[in-house]
């Protein structure tokens, strides 16, 4: 038995009540009232908390109540007590009749379906009805501040109904989702209604309408977080210095999600990180207690699904969901406190779940004592008239018909219902098939190339520049005067200035993408004495778009998928996102392929994001060969994306103007070299970048009617063409194939028809015989050229990409290029 904490006597009465109600402001949530069922969260015993003097019973009704608040870990003295006035203060008053009305909705719009879809998968909100009240004080409250939009990330757990409810859809396009109407039109394509994305407007009650976007989802929980945040920093970004408190980011979670999935650590850790911060979200966990069949404690190691977000210092409210008053106090309370401190908030809204994860799940098999009680528990509208004394019956009546004819009117439909009103600039972009009238002209003239070169390679007088950098400056001015040939680094610099002053922004961000995994870009000048920061691509023009470069943290899915989410809001930008090497971007497979490869399939929704993955087969070992380009090709259909490893620096010049300066949006996988970077033979003249346009092909120019042809894509090309030079072979030509997907047939029918004497093509690929292109592309070859002999040369298959060793990788090298250029050694 607990013994009763002793305060000193001899403290004044102010000091008494200070300290008791420190103690219950700290630790009070853990005997909060928060389960409805009264299962779970047990009020833990703790002597902190057993007080017996005049402070202690109000101190224990404020802080051990229905709400239970997480705040005294913020090092801000200011925000607790701001925090603490606020949650001490009387509550305000509430609109009963519009609380009631909204729950009495919720629960009616589900049982509705119930009784005429039963079986039938929604992931009913029945339980944690209250995220509608929630949500519409969330968003009255937000408007008063100042918010003109908000947009917002969830999983399938209620969506339909905030759709209904909070975004103002009409039911009867919702119920005609059940109906599934219209299914020719999306045959091999398109999703279920609980992942598509939605907008509306919010009506709020000072008169003002709030636009929201829910983005769309697949089931991969709490992926589409990081997307959400990016869609919400590009919105902010488009309006300028009041875009934070004008777009108003909220993303609702699931409690075993919350806890459990990775990428949702990663998003969180970006807060407060330049670059990604997105002034403060509202983060909702819609808690029932349960994850599918897994017990609390099968899901997180600590009391709270939330405790993760005690990394950062910002409050945690966990809220009985079945007491209203004390959930839209909250909501409101949360967003009065993001619009003070621009800082995220959780809030754990803590009930149950009426039927099984889906509704064709009979969750009496796993939690058979806990679904008995909820079998006896009305839903919470019942309650809550009870408590407020209304009678609810009349309007029971009049929503059950109004849901009723709705979905009676549903059967009616014939055409797939759209939820989703694209923005205007949107409106010169498009996606579908590749067609050759899409194609614009990238070149720029040798004038125009070195005034930017000129202007790249000059910083202020006053400003100290490491020796090293210096001299890659005035390297980098000598290129634009036609001195040197440009390398990657350079004609990636040039690009980007020459879309800059056209007015396309653009963004980069990436593992020490500032300066380049190899050393190679140098974007951010930094002064050797006061490390004071100079970017040369913001100081071109005046009245140039904006250059965004941010070294990211150390994340794949988080950060990929904010970049995803940034190019959904920012389609006239060029946003691009580095991987440190190419083999780390498997740490972001949910995104590529549930978001950045399948978007436009089954949401109809287009993105012009550029992944920039390192790749070469150089002695580094497993993880720092290859970028595993079989996986993206795997990906590739209907051209829902573009796959290219330009094979020299012109070429990566001209690929990266043609994805900004294009209308067709298609995100780029694009295949960077390392060693290559600045190899003499991977670099161009001044000539090469006024030349039109990208090759997909590079065509054998320097032998006339070879008698094999070689066809590769990236540096195994180069170095079979200097190992032909070293063989003194003229009989063998080497085409390079720079475009991958979509695939280019008509250049490459035209590259091997001006050899008409090569009976024999050849794909040669540094990967293993199952990675690499070899599986899409000799097919294709064979098909295309039946009257030829297509074979290919490769790695023996492997199940990890590369060897360990760099004298095992000289070896295989030199055994492929022997192989290829049939010579023995």
């Amino acid at each position: 038995m607990t013994s009763t904490t002793q305060i000193p006597s001899d403290i004044s009465s102010s000091q008494l009540r200070r300290q008791t109600f420190d103690a219950f402001r700290r630790w009070g949530y853990l005997q909060a009232r928060l389960d409805p069922l009264g299962q779970y969260l047990e009020p833990l015993p703790l002597a902190e908390l057993d007080l017996d003097n005049e402070f202690a019973a109000e101190a224990r009704r404020l802080y051990c109540g229905a709400i239970g608040a997480e705040f005294m870990h913020i090092p801000s003295r200011e925000r607790r007590e701001w925090l603490g006035e606020r949650l001490e203060a009387e509550p305000p008053a509430v609109d009963q009749d519009r609380i009631l009305r909204l729950l009495a909705r919720a629960d009616i719009f589900e049982q509705v379906i119930q009784s005429r879809y039963l079986g039938t998968k929604r992931f009913s909100l029945e339980g944690v009805t209250a995220l509608i009240p929630f949500l519409d004080e969330l968003l009255n409250r937000a408007a008063d501040l100042g918010a003109q939009r908000s947009i917002m990330g969830m999983s399938h757990r209620g969506r339909l109904s905030v759709m209904v409810n909070t975004f103002g859809k009409s039911p009867v396009d919702i119920f005609a989702k059940f109906e599934d109407v219209d299914p020719r039109s999306i045959l091999g394509g398109g999703d279920v209604k609980y992942h598509v994305g939605a907008t509306g407007a919010f009506a709020a009650r000072n008169g003002s309408n709030v636009s929201l976007h829910l983005a769309s989802n697949p089931s991969h929980l709490e992926a589409v977080d990081p997307v959400a945040m990016g869609r919400t920093r590009a919105r902010q970004d488009r309006i300028g210095a009041d875009g934070v408190d004008r777009v108003l980011p909220v993303v609702i979670h699931g409690d075993a999600a919350f806890a459990g999935q990775g990428i949702w650590a990663e998003t969180m850790n970006l807060a407060g990180i330049d670059g990604y911060s997105i002034g403060g979200g509202i983060h909702i966990v819609v808690n029932n207690l349960i994850g599918f069949t897994a017990e609390p404690e099968e899901s997180n190691s600590t009391r709270f699904s939330t405790d993760l977000a005690k990394r950062l210092n910002i409050p945690i409210f966990h809220v009985n969901a079945e007491d209203p008053a004390a959930v839209v106090r909250i909501a409101a309370l949360s967003a009065e406190y993001r619009y003070q401190f621009h800082s995220d908030v959780v809030v754990d809204l803590i009930g149950y779940r009426r039927h099984g994860h889906s509704e064709v799940d009979d969750p009496t098999v796993t939690q058979p004592l806990r679904y008995a009680r909820i079998k006896e528990h009305p839903p919470l509208y019942e309650i809550y008239a009870k408590q407020i004394g209304v009678d609810a019956a009349p309007m029971v009546g009049e929503l059950q018909q109004e849901f009723s004819e709705a979905q009676k009117k549903a059967t009616t439909v014939r055409k797939k219902p759209a939820l989703v009103q694209m923005p205007d600039y949107w409106q010169p972009y498009y996606g579908g098939r590749h067609k050759p009238e899409m194609e614009v002209d990238t070149g720029l003239d040798a004038g125009a190339i070195g005034s930017i070169a000129q202007k790249l390679a000059t910083y202020p007088e006053t400003f100290h520049i490491h020796p090293k950098i210096k001299k890659l400056l005035e390297q980098r001015a000598g290129m634009g005067r036609g001195q040197h040939a440009f390398d990657y680094g350079m004609a990636e610099a040039v690009a980007f200035a020459s879309l800059l002053v056209s007015g396309v922004p653009v963004r980069l961000s990436g593992q020490d993408s500032q300066r380049g995994t190899f050393n190679q870009r140098h974007s951010v000048l930094i002064d050797v004495e006061n490390e004071q920061r100079w970017v040369p691509l913001n100081h071109l023009d005046p009245n140039q778009a904006h250059f965004s470069v941010y070294n990211s943290i150390l994340s794949e899915a988080g950060v990929l998928g904010f970049e995803y989410g940034y190019s959904r809001d920012y389609p006239e930008a060029l946003v691009l996102w580095e991987a440190q090497f190419g083999d780390f971007a498997n740490g972001a497979q949910i995104v590529l392929d549930q978001f950045i490869s399948a978007a436009e399939d089954k949401w109809g929704l287009l993105s012009g994001v550029v992944l920039l993955l390192p790749h070469g087969y150089e002695g580094q070992g497993p993880e720092h060969s290859s970028a595993r380009m079989e996986r993206y090709l795997q990906l590739a259909a209907h051209h829902n994306i573009q796959i290219c490893q330009p094979s020299n620096a012109a070429q990566y010049f001209h690929l990266l103007r043609r994805q900004a300066m294009r209308k067709w949006r298609k995100p780029l996988v694009v295949f960077t070299p390392k060693s290559m970077l600045r190899h003499p033979d991977a670099v161009s003249p001044i000539a090469d970048f006024s030349r039109p346009r990208f090759l997909p092909v590079i065509p054998e120019t320097g032998i006339e009617n070879a008698q094999r042809l070689l066809l590769a894509t990236g540096k195994i090309g180069h170095e079979l063409r200097v190992e032909r030079a070293k063989r003194k072979d003229t009989t063998t030509g080497i085409i390079f194939v720079d475009e991958l997907y979509p695939w280019p047939e008509a250049e490459l029918t035209a590259a091997v028809a001006a050899h008409p004497n090569a009976r024999e093509i050849v794909w040669v690929q540094e990967e293993p015989s199952n990675m690499g292109a070899l599986w899409f592309v000799v097919p294709r070859l064979r098909r295309m050229f039946s009257d030829r002999q297509v074979l290919s040369v490769k790695r023996s298959a492997a199940a990890s990409p590369a060897t360990g060793s760099a004298k095992a990788h000289e070896l295989e090298q030199k055994t492929l290029l022997a192989l290829a250029l049939k010579s023995s050694f």
